[in-house]
Formats: structure tokens, sequence, C-alpha cells
């Protein structure tokens, strides 16, 4: 069967080539371990059961993990050892498992949570760029119990340029409103970890805080401020020289303070707000094919 599981829409055989999130149909992986650097809801004290994915449809410009989205760094595993990671996981008392850019492994992943329905007791969080297609997503309704979305542009001009997506903000639009059907309440248990819901995060970009407040301006107009979980991130630290200029600094305290200020103004008081310390390489995991 050719794929056409997210937007890009590729219709290629992945069993004799890779599409171009570039990768085939045989899962791999970069890293799968105990990760302490995501919300509080999710890492937790014990931290969340990660499991990095090679490839991306996206493959921003601008990604801290270009060794495994564009570069396609990790091993090739099968679906039975996938689901060991899993387990092995939560043996490692982590609070979930955390996959993150599953969209191009999302049958495979299926079947690794098939193998293991029966013996996995923790919630399985969907972690992903937002470029996804709502119909796949009905396919994961019964695997998933968070997702957390990115919605990285309010301005498709920006999502060309940079993702070489000029559909990813109606595309991301339509994948929220699925997820949001599928888990409309956000629940949380005693210790304030997130056993069922939504999360969707920005990232401000140096030199758009504009397209991050009108973003935050149109999620309040369409969805209220209690239906998702928001988190700002201010984490953005360029990697190398890119040929947008604009792109090659951090974000500006006077930046960030803009963007969280109208966040609070329009009511997202419940929001996770990431400190401005926190854009530094040491938030980029070693993608070393630890725990594989």
């Amino acid at each position: 069967m050719n794929c056409n599981i997210c937007p890009r829409n590729c219709n290629i055989n992945r069993d004799k080539t890779a599409g171009f999130c570039g990768a085939t149909n045989t899962v791999k992986v970069a890293r799968a371990s105990l990760h302490f650097w995501e919300e509080p809801c999710i890492s937790g004290t014990n931290g969340s059961g990660t499991v990095f994915f090679s490839g991306c449809n996206l493959r921003c410009c601008y990604c801290q993990n270009e060794k495994i989205s564009q570069l396609h760094y990790g091993k090739e595993i099968t679906v039975k050892e996938l689901a060991d990671i899993f387990i092995k996981l939560q043996e490692s008392k982590a609070h979930n498992i955390n996959l993150v850019t599953p969209s191009h492994y999302l049958l495979q992943i299926t079947k690794a949570l098939d193998l293991v329905k029966d013996k996995l007791k923790i919630p399985v969080v969907y972690n992903c760029g937002g470029y996804e297609k709502a119909s796949s997503l009905k396919y994961a309704k019964d695997y998933i119990n968070v997702y957390l979305t990115d919605i990285k542009y309010f301005d498709n001009n920006l999502a060309k340029k940079y993702s070489n997506a000029p559909d990813y903000f109606e595309t991301a639009i339509s994948a929220l409103d699925e997820m949001l059907s599928q888990k409309p309440k956000n629940t949380l248990d005693q210790n304030g970890l997130l056993k069922s819901g939504v999360i969707v995060r920005h990232m401000v970009l140096p030199s758009h805080k504009d397209d991050s407040i009108k973003l935050l301006r149109y999620l309040k107009e369409r969805y209220g401020t209690d239906k998702f979980i928001l988190s700002l991130m201010s984490q953005y630290t360029p990697y190398k020289e890119l040929p947008f200029k604009e792109l090659n600094r951090k974000i500006t305290s006077l930046e960030y303070i803009r963007v969280i200020d109208e966040a609070l103004n329009l009511g997202f008081t419940d929001s996770f707000m990431q400190d401005r310390k926190s854009a530094q390489k040491i938030y980029t995991p070693p993608f070393d094919l630890t725990g594989i």
C-alpha cells in the first residue's frame, strides 16, 4: 500500500523507498530513555518514557534535532522490539510512553501497542509537530491518551519559508480539532500528571513575536482557554548558520515577555511558560541509541 498517512501525500511504496519524511516501513529509533525536560505534567519526578523516532514530515530548517529529523540517524528495529522498549520504559518507572515525531510510524506503533495492551499501564503521549492528517489521527484514537502538539505558525508564508509546508496552519488546526474531539477534557492525577488531554505547544521564533500573538488570539477565539493546556516555549537555539538571518539568534527577553503578556491578557493563566534560560543546547538530548 502506498503511503499517504501525512499531509505530504507522497503516495509511494515505503517498502521500496523512503518518503518525504525519510522513513521506510521499518521503524528507526534514535533514543529511548527517561526524559525530564517536557512540561511538568508530562515529565513529573520520574521522567517521561521518551522514544525519539528518526525522520520527520516537516524538516524545519531550524530544527534542533536535525540529526534525527533530517539526517535520519537511528537504529532500525522490529515492531516486537519497539513493544519491548515500551515495557522497559514502564519498568524504569516512566510516567508515560512519549512518542516523539510518531506520525510516519503510526501504523507500526499501533501494532506494537497491540502487542503490550495487557501489560502497558501508563498513558501514551503523541508528541508531534502539528502537521497531521485528521483522518490518520482517527486511527490513533484508541491508542493515544495525551496529544502534545505544536502549532508552529499562524502565517503560512512563514510555514512555507521555514518548513516547506504552505498549508501548515489550516492542517494543524484541523488536526487539533480532531485531537480535542477525542480528548475534550484534561484529566490530571493526584500528582499533577496528565492522564488524558491535549497540550498545545508554541515556540516563539526570533523576529516573529507578532505571529505568535496572532496565533494566541486565534486559539482563544476558536477554542477559549480551557480546552487544552497551552505551553509557550522560549528555547529556540540556533544550531548552525541559516540562510534566514532573522533566525540566527535567540529570541530576546522583550520578545518573549510580549508574547507571555498577551497570553495572560487573553486568559491563558494555567499555561506552562518556559523560562528564558531554557534557550540552551543542553535541552537537546544526545541521540546515541540509548535504550535501544
